[in-house]
């Protein structure tokens, strides 16, 4: 815990607004950034105290004043063929970066994600220094990879901690989990050549567990991979989600060279179409989903002294305990394998 409060970007979203329930548990001062005022309320509703303002376009240093720790969460999730994911991960980024350097931060959290190795093969068992792909998946993944490369870019002025989850899942879930239930419930859900490659995944308590501890013991400059521990198959992982809502997927099973050349053709198509032509696929979401994901986090074990703090099952029971809700929001499942790459 630190003296000077915690300053969130995209404290709203999934990630953001369990961080700011994390630190404030802990008693700490949060200010959480959102763009609306319905996202202020739930903010403050969590205990934090938000302020009002975009990455992109507002004057982030006086917002920041008087904190001392940066947790980047904000970004562009879209996962499409065009290139705005990555511009704007660049630019909010820089932005944000600048804004605590000119506040006198004097540490910052980037909260990245595994699509910055993704290149539409498998990565199996893949450590921090694995180097970025020579032809990224897509925009999202090229931004978010840039984005890594700007973070650390200010270590000479603060010391820079960059986090990589994969598949962040759990509580609250307003990602992964409402978008698998309305693919199964719209009959549109179809297992990738069986699913039977496997995935780390990160519950949100783990990365929320592991931001805290890079606060207080990572090392400047570093990244640190953030999972569950052991990975399962992506079919398990989804059918264990799916039964916590008293869900069960069908066996269609699509083959994935299939959704590799109909994803490529799609991308294709959108760049001779300067953007007309959208396929039901992205390369990127092919990339996401399709293939082995699984990341080493003994870096994080030795530096950071890092264990999850909640297993598989745990949060599976979590999940069903809280299964009768009502409150989950509503999801379009139009084209589910794109949907579903998107929500990881």
């Amino acid at each position: 815990m630190t003296d000077h409060p915690v300053f969130i970007t995209g404290a709203s979203g999934y990630v953001g607004r369990n961080l700011v329930r994390h630190f404030v548990s802990k008693g700490q001062t949060v200010i959480g950034l959102v763009r609306s005022d319905a996202a202020a309320a739930r903010v403050k509703a969590l205990g934090g105290a938000p302020v009002i303002g975009d990455v992109l376009t507002s004057d982030l240093a006086p917002l920041m004043a008087g904190a001392g720790v940066l947790i980047h969460a904000a970004a562009s999730l879209d996962h499409g063929p065009g290139a705005q994911a990555a511009a704007d991960n660049r630019e909010g980024t820089r932005r944000t970066f600048i804004a605590a350097r000119d506040a006198g931060l004097t540490t910052a959290v980037q909260i990245s994600t595994d699509s910055v190795l993704q290149s539409g093969q498998p990565l199996h068992n893949v450590t921090e220094d694995t180097p970025y792909p020579a032809r990224p998946a897509g925009a999202y993944s090229a931004g978010k990879a840039q984005a890594e490369v700007i973070a650390r870019g200010f270590s000479d002025d603060m010391r820079v901690l960059i986090l990589r989850p994969r598949m962040v899942w759990g509580r609250d879930d307003s990602t992964a989990l409402p978008t698998l239930v309305a693919a199964v419930k719209s009959g549109k859900f179809a297992w990738i050549s069986g699913g039977d490659y496997l995935s780390s995944t990160t519950h949100i308590a783990n990365l929320c567990h592991g931001v805290d501890l890079a606060i207080a013991r990572g090392r400047a400059g570093q990244v640190y991979h953030i999972t569950d521990g052991a990975p399962r198959t992506f079919r398990k992982t989804v059918t264990g989600l799916l039964a916590t809502q008293g869900l069960a997927a069908s066996h269609k099973s699509v083959p994935r060279g299939l959704l590799r050349s109909i994803a490529q053709t799609g991308d294709a198509l959108y760049r001779l179409s300067g953007g007309r032509i959208r396929g039901p696929l992205s390369f990127q979401e092919y990339a996401t989903s399709a293939v082995e994901i699984t990341l080493n986090s003994l870096k994080a074990q030795r530096d950071l002294g890092y264990a999850p703090v909640i297993t598989w099952e745990d949060g599976l029971a979590e999940l069903r305990a809280a299964s009768d809700r009502s409150d989950q929001p509503a999801v379009n499942a139009d084209v589910l394998t794109g949907d579903i790459a998107r929500a990881l």
